[in-house]
């Protein structure tokens, strides 16, 4: 039990440094590090739970409130990146869609003899 806490002490720590080190950059213009940035705050409440669970599982508490912390953790952050994904996803769809020919300029050119 106090190899887990210690375990998710450290991984608390990384995650959170993680996320801080995202919101502490520019807001860069590539498309990859606009998702990672928009997922920091959901890794800094992963960060959270983990730390919480670490220091239930170094208090002595019960096991599995150690697995439920980490398990909430994984699957904030999974969520986090699952939405971030699909806002970024549905940017590009929409900026690809202009003039409704999406991104074949044959079909443009043909469509306005």
């Amino acid at each position: 039990m106090l190899i887990a806490a210690v375990l998710c002490l450290c991984a608390a720590v990384v995650v959170a440094g993680l996320g801080l080190y995202l919101l502490a950059r520019p807001r860069p213009g590539d498309q990859v590090f606009q998702v990672l940035r928009a997922v920091a705050p959901t890794q800094l409440a992963g960060a959270v739970m983990l730390a919480a669970g670490g220091a239930a599982g170094l208090a002595g508490a019960s096991p599995l409130l150690l697995v439920v912390c980490v398990v909430g953790a994984i699957g904030t952050v999974g969520a986090g990146c699952y939405q971030a994904a699909k806002s970024v996803a549905r940017r590009e769809a929409a900026e690809s869609a202009v003039g409704g020919c999406g991104t074949a300029c044959a079909s443009c050119t043909l469509s306005c003899k």
